[in-house]
């Protein structure tokens, strides 16, 4: 890869979060909640062949680490302990007969914090990993569903609630190291920059851009079914077919509970809602690439993770009380 030009990344972030994009072409839907193009430009961008699969350790992930801070600044989130970013250590596992790594691999959660309106024990949690594969064999995994879509859907919910100031405060982190273990978020939760006792829900964004069957599921409710009627109500008005389920063994449906990072929530006991799609085609393989997602229901899915956030950031003392 070419030597990356930070400034520029820089001011691409910027650019990003100033909504200063023109439209891309096989997008028609326009949502009401946030600014279409900025989202899409910005998955677009996570998931070029620049950033070489964002692996985390690597030059790329630096640079998708530069664009995701600047746009949390650009939209005005606040830094806690002064920075957006999490240093975390880990010793990656190899398989059988490789040899071990000889020093540990440094990552980087990134953290913006929006203060609500009133002071509220309570605080919603939106996450999303930035991280992917990297380059295997000489070929690029550009992780466009898996996860710059999440990242995207994460970051316009971050400007729904900048524009409409919720009531609690909302936590914006974007883990890295998921890919190898969940590595970012288990840090995040025994080493966290926050009172954990006022994590109330943490809403989990991982694959939302690829609908191939038209469906965005919805897991978390089986371990906590007080929050089914929260998603009943958005999914009687989302603009995408909302399901729940893999959430429970021996329904016909995978588990999913432990396979992304809300893993690390319901371990600590806090409520997740993750949203997420099927498992496609292109799922781990150097073609999640963006020109493959169906932009105007992507756009569409982000649309019902604004609306689910919106949702449960105003229910989180009832949700509170039910734990």
């Amino acid at each position: 890869m070419d030597q990356i030009n930070w400034r520029a990344v820089i001011a691409a972030g910027l650019a990003l979060g100033l909504g200063a994009c023109t439209s891309l072409p096989g997008m028609s839907y326009q949502p009401e909640h946030f600014q279409a193009e900025t989202t899409l430009d910005l998955m677009q961008r996570l998931s070029s062949d620049e950033m070489a699969g964002r692996q985390t350790g690597t030059t790329e992930n630096k640079a998708a680490r530069y664009m995701i801070v600047a746009h949390m600044r650009a939209l005005g989130l606040e830094r806690i302990d002064g920075s957006f970013r999490q240093k975390f250590y880990f010793t990656p596992e190899v398989d059988e007969g490789e040899p071990a790594p000889t020093k540990p691999t440094k990552g980087y959660n990134l953290i913006g914090l929006l203060h609500g309106t009133d002071k509220t024990s309570h605080t919603l949690v939106v996450t999303a990993h930035y991280d992917h594969l990297g380059v295997i064999d000489g070929e690029i995994y550009n992780g466009a569903d898996d996860n710059a879509s999440g990242v995207a859907g994460m970051l316009a919910v971050a400007e729904y609630f900048t524009k409409n100031r919720p009531r609690n405060d909302v936590l914006f982190v974007a883990f890295d190291g998921e890919e190898v273990g969940h590595q970012g978020s288990k840090y995040f939760i025994t080493h966290p920059r926050v009172d954990v006792s006022k994590l109330t829900l943490n809403l989990n964004l991982d694959m939302i851009s690829r609908g191939d069957n038209g469906i965005l599921w919805v897991s978390g409710t089986a371990h906590n079914p007080g929050l089914k009627s929260l998603v009943e109500a958005v999914a009687a008005d989302a603009p995408v077919t909302v399901k729940m389920g893999f959430d429970v063994e021996g329904e016909g449906l995978e588990d999913w509970t432990l396979m992304s990072d809300h893993a690390s929530f319901f371990k600590a006991g806090i409520p997740h809602l993750y949203l997420g799609v099927e498992d496609h085609p292109d799922y781990h393989k150097p073609s999640d690439e963006f020109e493959k997602v169906d932009q105007d229901w992507f756009l569409k899915s982000v649309d019902t993770a604004v609306r689910m956030a919106v949702a449960a950031e105003a229910r989180l003392a009832e949700i509170a009380a039910a734990e």
